[in-house]
């Protein structure tokens, strides 16, 4: 394993285990001069790599500008968990949205994660998956029958879902901090920023020009469709897809004030000793457990182990809270206490006041995708797929995710001090049970 950072990054979120295990990857050009194309993409994460494969897939010019280089932001740093699903359960859904429309949206998010892991097998992408599956801890009585809700309601979709007892979810984690779990066969775990760069590479190979260094700065409407302009060049699209979800800056203008940009961070160990690695996920599971502010955490490259938490926004906070997720490491396996701690990085999730992602329509030119809420490699890798469906014509009444429109979040301008309170009152929920 090499000691590389993220570049361009702070310091002190920048000692990534993705990026010091990376695979090596291809340097895409800057986009100079006069560049034209079908569909413009904005942002090479998960969604915008998803969209411009599909839409390269389907003999549909395709440009895609990222400002850094694919898989730079939070998809190149996540835990790299496949969870399939929604925040809400599959009753909510259709509650919500109606029978149709929200059975649509069940399917798509439960296929999510074999979504993903049929796209890597057929792209050919190495990024260590594995479809081992995802389990959800329970911290709590109250957490417990919350699960059960979960479950009962998938399974009545006959979703690949078991309840664990607490000996079996110990046999499992390698731990016995639980009181019980949930196993969702659907899910699983990768690399996230090798599969960010297979995304990326497949999508060229399908025909897409991808441009990284190449931050687009202002877009204007032309009588054919949008112009983009960068600093170097201009970019005529006859369609714009903004998939820049917690990365979004004055481009975005009002999509990226319908979210809110949270910090969440990881630690990572060294290598472990061969007896530490098979005491920990011995079969090579993942987890993110029942807490408001959630631990998720599974062993990474190489037989380290990954602890992953939410963030702060200054750089003292976010130290201190490296310590934490430390401490709640060891608090789980003892048998870290004696390991040393190589990685520490962190990125911005993209949270929505509903809890749901979006498929945003500005106008019948430009649409975005963004709001993943934690849950961004099935789910943004799905809703890549469908808005290149919206962006070739699909109707909005047979896209699998409701289309809406730009409504940003109210005195988004003061996000910070919400997010701060928030957390403060979720931490104090989760102290006492």
């Amino acid at each position: 394993m090499t000691e590389a950072t993220i570049a361009n990054e702070h310091s002190f979120i920048a000692r990534s285990l993705w990026t010091a295990t990376a695979n090596p990857s291809k340097a895409y050009p800057a986009l100079v001069g006069e560049q034209a194309c079908d569909v413009a993409v904005i942002g090479g994460g998960f969604a915008g790599l998803s969209a411009a494969l599909h839409l390269a897939e389907a003999g549909v010019q395709v440009c895609l500008l990222d400002a850094e280089t694919p898989g730079w932001g939070a998809s190149g740093r996540n835990g790299g968990q496949v969870v399939p699903g929604l925040k809400e359960d599959p009753d909510e859904i259709e509650a919500r949205f109606g029978p149709a429309l929200g059975g649509r949206m069940i399917r798509l998010a439960g296929n999510a994660g074999t979504f993903v892991f049929d796209l890597i097998e057929r792209l050919g992408i190495d990024c260590e998956a594995s479809r081992a599956g995802w389990i959800q801890p329970i911290h709590s009585e109250a957490a417990r029958a919350t699960v059960q809700r979960r479950y009962d309601q998938w399974r009545r979709r006959d979703a690949a879902m078991r309840l664990l007892d607490r000996d079996e979810t110990a046999d499992l984690l390698g731990t016995g901090s639980y009181l019980g779990g949930m196993l969702d066969q659907r899910g699983g775990n990768l690399h996230p920023l090798n599969y960010a760069l297979g995304l990326a590479e497949a999508a060229e190979r399908a025909g897409a020009r991808l441009f990284a260094h190449s931050r687009a700065l202002r877009w204007e409407t032309t009588g054919d469709g949008v112009c983009i302009h960068t600093a170097q060049g201009r970019l005529q699209a006859r369609q714009l897809l903004v998939c820049t979800n917690g990365y979004a800056d004055a481009f975005s203008g009002a999509i990226g004030r319908t979210v809110v940009p949270i910090r969440s961070i990881q630690v990572a160990t060294e290598p472990l000793p061969q007896n530490i690695a098979a005491s920990i996920f011995p079969k090579g599971h993942s987890a993110s457990d029942t807490r408001r502010l959630l631990h998720y955490f599974r062993k990474g490259p190489g037989n380290t182990f990954v602890m992953g938490g939410r963030g702060d926004y200054s750089q003292t906070g976010t130290e201190r809270q490296f310590e934490v997720l430390r401490k709640a490491s060891v608090k789980l396996y003892p048998q870290l206490e004696s390991v040393g701690w190589r990685y520490h990085w962190g990125g911005n999730v993209a949270m929505t006041v509903s809890h749901y992602p979006q498929l945003l329509r500005v106008d019948d030119r430009i649409w975005a995708a963004t709001g993943f809420n934690g849950r961004g490699v099935a789910m943004a890798t799905a809703l890549g797929k469908v808005i290149a469906d919206a962006a070739q014509g699909v109707p909005e009444t047979e896209l699998d995710f409701p289309v809406t429109q730009v409504k940003p979040i109210p005195f988004h301008f003061m996000r910070r001090y919400a997010v701060m309170a928030a957390v403060s009152w979720a931490r104090l929920r989760d102290a006492v049970g």
